[in-house]
């Protein structure tokens, strides 16, 4: 279920919503009872209908929604003015991203606004012309390019497609030196959590890959149940071969990592999403041998040199450096230090390692004996450090950041000199240099601190009435980072504040503050978020009226608990893609087996009890005065049910007593938001700042 910031739906809503009638109720909902016991406790489910997408009824619901929410909207005073005004902040100049170097070539995708997707393109580097490789723009925009792998000269190309917000991935090759697509299309190649992998062979004829079994007449596509296989390039998938992962796990999730040209390979793997991976290496075509188990706790891996880098957080909760040799020699690298590591990377004959402490992040040098070199010099505050693109033995490196107010960069480090050089950085739509950013501190139930960045307009302080809106995520070892603002400065111009809480569950400050936003500590998570919530209100930015709050997926979940367990906190809520029935999400979802990692298994009464106390669904409360929600889902998503926004929605209308709005929208083509077009890239944005101005009063 891992997404840092779902997409929401298409910019020309906004256009059609005035062609309906607005009323002002929600479309009533029928109560069909379903009762049963979990963990020793009773459990009503009325709205347990909503799960069939295929029901004739359900089918009729989901459209009266649609527009009633349509028209809801569509009354928005700010509506077409904000929808233009982050549509031409959205069109800056050509973007890039996932940078990657293999013999010689860099290859990453760029992106000129409003085109519906980005091109994945290559150059040699550093001074090559730019070449188009792949441009999957024809049409409506809706099938995008999931992920990319070079081969280790860079000669071929393989990269994945998937259509409509689904996921479900095919692989496709081609020759880079001539741009022709070779006949291989390897289908069923992973989608939603279960993510692509790839590993070239050193020879460059063969592909190990992550895939599911193919469909038949009689058996459909389960999409779990991942294995590894091994494809011949101008061979059919038909005769790939198995070579890990039958009998490994229902829910397993592969990472692989070609080293030494493609003479080794590395492997973690995963039992589910957000736990620990363990470790596997192999040599050649020869079969994958266990290094470390889970108890390692293991994150991430990199090749340096002709040592697999490993980062482990066992007994180190801000996480160290082991190395393995391609025999399996284990030696200790580097210990645990200041913030918590991101990633590793190569460098030279040393390494650079990213790390982290809330919301700043840095990046230091070590040499190829593991001393300190020096500190990469970034700016010191206010950025995310995203990819780091070098090849093996040399020492320059292509760093890639952003920050609030600065666009994406990219820059070029000289580990010998020390010396930083800009290379590529986007030229944004508007001036950001009056943008302000602090920061405050809440403290949560059990008395930790929790940071939270706030940005406004210079000359805009604290009133105790500011339209303010909160975001949120916490979990999935996935942190809140410091990414530029981008369209958002639509509110912040109009004297509207933006913040931004780095709770536990994500991994800012290493995998301890993860743990302890996981299972029966889950509290944790929505404790930490109320804290946030009342630190704005305590330092008079904010105040209860003028208070709203957004997060999607596993902040979606975050969204349905903080509305039910203190609805009097918030004025507006934007809650997307979220897991509002805890308990059912394991148990009647296929995806939802991935998750037991992070949220436990319904089956541990403990685990249920937990689930039923904080799950939104069974938290709602009768005749209560709700805050105004807005509820977004995809009909093709892949990792969270779009029944679990249906039921919730249905159970917070009729409870609500404020007569404030509670809209749910189903985006009929689109999935958890992965891959969405520029034009649902805007539409997101408007959509949720439009009903957060109408809401908290921006520019009254």
């Amino acid at each position: 279920m891992r997404t840092l910031y779902p997409r929401l739906l298409a910019a020309s809503l906004l256009v059609a919503c005035g062609a309906h009638a607005a009323t002002n109720t929600p479309p009533p909902t029928p109560k069909r009872m379903v009762s049963e016991t979990l963990a020793g406790v009773p459990v009503n489910d009325p709205y347990r209908w909503l799960e069939n997408p295929d029901a004739t009824d359900v089918k009729q619901w989901i459209d009266a929604q649609n527009t009633y929410t349509e028209a809801t909207i569509g009354k928005a005073p700010l509506g077409k003015e904000l929808s233009a005004r982050i549509r031409e902040l959205a069109i800056t100049s050509t973007t890039r991203s996932s940078p990657t170097l293999a013999g010689g070539t860099l290859f990453y995708f760029e992106n000129t606004p409003p085109q519906p997707q980005p091109v994945l393109v290559a150059k040699a580097w550093p001074d090559g012309p730019v070449r188009t490789l792949v441009d999957l723009n024809k049409g409506d925009g809706n099938t995008a390019i999931t992920e990319y792998w070079p081969s280790p000269s860079g000669r071929y190309l393989a990269y994945g497609t998937a259509e409509g917000g689904s996921e479900l991935t095919t692989i496709h090759v081609l020759d880079t030196t001539t741009g022709k697509a070779l006949p291989d299309e390897l289908p069923w190649a992973g989608g939603g959590t279960t993510p692509q992998a790839l590993a070239w062979d050193a020879d460059e004829k063969g592909v190990t890959y992550a895939r599911f079994d193919a469909p038949t007449k009689d058996k459909p596509l389960r999409e779990f149940d991942a294995y590894l296989a091994h494809h011949v390039l101008g061979q059919p998938p038909s005769k790939d071969t198995v070579v890990f992962g039958k009998g490994y796990s229902d829910v397993a999730e592969y990472v692989l990592h070609d080293g030494n040209g493609g003479k080794s390979t590395a492997l973690l793997a995963n039992e589910g999403d957000g736990g620990p991976a363990e470790v596997f290496l192999r040599n050649g075509n020869g079969a994958f041998r266990k290094l470390l188990g889970h108890d390692a706790d293991v994150r991430s891996a990199s090749w340096v040199g002709n040592r697999l880098f490993v980062v482990t957080f066992a007994g180190a909760p801000r996480g160290k450096v082991v190395a393995f040799d391609t025999d399996g020699k284990r030696s200790d690298v580097l210990p645990e230090g200041e913030g918590a590591i991101q990633r590793v990377t190569a460098l030279g004959d040393g390494f650079l390692v990213v790390r982290s402490a809330g919301p700043d992040w840095w990046a230091d040098q070590y040499d190829g004996k593991s001393a300190f070199v020096r500190r990469v010099p970034l700016p010191a505050t206010g950025i995310v450090i995203g990819g780091v693109a070098a090849e093996k033995g040399q020492a320059k490196a292509l760093i890639t950041y952003a920050g609030w107010t600065v666009p994406p960069h990219w820059a070029e480090y000289d580990g010998n000199t020390g010396a930083l050089k800009t290379v590529f950085e986007v030229k944004p739509a508007a001036d950001y240099s009056k943008v302000r950013v602090t920061r405050v501190e809440g403290t949560s139930k059990d008395g930790t601190k929790i940071p939270v960045t706030v940005i406004a307009m210079d000359g805009t302080t604290p009133n105790g009435k500011r339209p303010t809106i909160l975001y949120g995520y916490g979990g999935f070892d996935i942190p809140t980072t410091p990414n530029f603002i981008g369209p958002n400065l639509a509110w912040i111009e109009r004297g509207g504040v933006l913040a931004y809480a780095n709770i536990r569950g994500g991994n800012e400050y290493g995998e301890a503050w993860h743990e302890q936003g996981q299972k029966t500590r889950k509290q944790n998570v929505f404790d930490d978020f109320y804290a946030a919530s009342q630190a704005l209100i305590d330092t008079k930015w904010t105040d209860t009226r003028h208070l709203g709050i957004l997060g999607g997926s596993n902040g979606g979940l975050l969204m349905g608990a903080s509305l039910v367990q203190h609805p009097e906190q918030y004025r507006a809520v934007v809650a997307m893609v979220g897991i509002y029935d805890v308990p059912r999400h394991e148990t009647a979802f296929a995806n939802g087996p991935y998750n037991r990692s992070e949220y436990g298994s319904v089956k541990d009464p403990a685990i249920a009890r937990a689930m039923l106390a904080y799950s939104p669904l069974h938290n709602v409360k009768p005749n209560t005065r709700y805050p105004a929600v807005l509820f977004t889902t995809g009909a093709n998503d892949p990792r969270v049910a779009p029944w679990q926004s249906r039921k919730f929605a249905a159970a917070v209308q009729d409870a609500s007593t404020s007569g404030y709005p509670v809209l749910l929208l189903t985006r009929m083509n689109a999935g958890h938001g992965i891959g969405a077009p520029f034009s649902q890239r805007v539409g997101n944005a408007a959509l949720s700042m439009t009903f957060f101005a109408t809401e908290l009063g921006l520019g009254e």
